[in-house]
């Protein structure tokens, strides 16, 4: 008969011989994937979609069985449109070891948390930075969305063709990255077609004192036009501040305002507001038309840019994950893993992360984007 410490011993080495096996008998460890955004403030429009968007996404993928086996989990961050609070999100999304950050969603927050990434080797992948001279690099951010300064371009020949000769334009300073990057390019196109930007007014984002000086300097009678670069929330702002001050003309949008907080908080006043759009909203394609059905179902609402955007990146994340070899990183996984099949079009990466995407015109019409061209 085997005494008690004996037995105690025997059991003990049996326990440890089959421990290998019951982990391997286990389901694999989740897969953990970064979200970083503004998920509150101003910019909460934008973040919000994209979690949503990226959501969505993820949660179809763990029903055709994750990415070769292991389920994926979206862990969402919230940035606040604040460079130190992005940097201590991706800080502990390296210790935490996620496998890439969708995000971050504004070009300012990109140049913020990108010498960070870079260190870490941790890759980043936003669905809606543009800014173009975060692009051409060999870097650790991969952008999905086309480059400001084609966006920029192509608003000012829409402009242009809508006999809009004379600009004035507020962008705000907390995002510069991409409101100076885009009205450095417009100001350039609109020139290049026999108009000009006649003035450009600085604001700060958050800052009430800031719209009420930047609409005081605004000279209405020089301008067919008030272009607005900024967030839907602050568009709005400085625009009833436009309307307040007695300036009826015509409002021009970027594609960083054109989400759903838009249209609700401007109402009437942003009718006949144009801006440049990664998607039509009316495509009728088998795969637009099931992310459509899908995604209200899920989130009984419209998907803005942001959403769809997001969507696309996700997707391309997993796709290259799965396709992922043993001795590959992320980034050449991503670069490699293309082409990727988008909700609108088929894309792909270029050997620095960038990419060239179809853009279209939309105008506000009836409380809904149109699109016009």
């Amino acid at each position: 008969m085997m005494s008690g410490s004996a037995g105690l011993r025997r059991r003990l080495m049996l326990g440890t011989a089959l421990a290998p096996v019951l982990s391997a008998c286990g389901p694999a460890p989740v897969l953990r994937i970064g979200l970083l955004g503004g998920l509150s403030g101003s910019v909460a429009d934008l973040g919000e979609a994209a979690r949503a968007g990226a959501q969505l996404a993820m949660e179809q993928a763990n029903a055709a069985g994750g990415v070769n086996g292991r389920a994926v989990e979206l862990l969402p961050r919230d940035d606040a449109q604040d460079p130190e609070r992005a940097r201590a999100a991706l800080a502990a999304f390296i210790s935490e070891g996620v496998a890439a950050v969708i995000g971050p969603m504004t070009s300012a927050m990109a140049e913020a948390v990108l010498p960070l990434s870079m260190q870490s080797g941790l890759v980043l992948i936003s669905p809606t930075v543009s800014a173009s001279r975060l692009q051409g690099r060999d870097d650790t951010l991969f952008m999905a969305l086309t480059s400001t300064r084609h966006n920029a371009s192509q608003a000012a020949h829409y402009h242009q063709s809508r006999g809009y000769r004379r600009v004035a334009a507020f962008y705000d300073t907390r995002n510069l990255a991409f409101t100076q990057d885009w009205l450095g390019t417009y100001r350039e196109s609109v020139r290049n077609h026999g108009g000009r930007v006649v003035q450009a007014l600085p604001f700060a984002s958050g800052q009430q004192d800031s719209y009420l000086e930047a609409v005081r300097q605004l000279q209405g009678r020089a301008a067919d036009a008030v272009l607005y670069l900024a967030n839907a929330v602050d568009t709005v702002r400085l625009l009833l501040l436009v309307r307040q001050a007695g300036w009826r003309m015509p409002a021009l949008g970027v594609t960083w305002s054109a989400t759903g907080q838009l249209l609700e908080l401007g109402g009437r006043e942003v009718e006949g507001m144009s801006s440049i759009q990664l998607f039509d909203r009316e495509l009728m394609t088998p795969r637009y038309q099931a992310f459509l059905r899908a995604y209200r179902e899920r989130f009984t609402q419209e998907p803005g840019f942001a959403s769809i955007a997001a969507y696309d990146t996700a997707q391309a994340l997993i796709q290259a994950l799965r396709a992922r070899q043993p001795d590959q990183n992320v980034k050449q996984a991503l670069l490699q893993a293309g082409p990727y099949e988008g909700l609108q079009e088929r894309w792909n990466f270029d050997v620095y992360g960038d990419v060239q995407r179809r853009q279209y015109v939309s105008v506000v019409k009836d409380g809904r984007f149109v699109t016009v061209n």
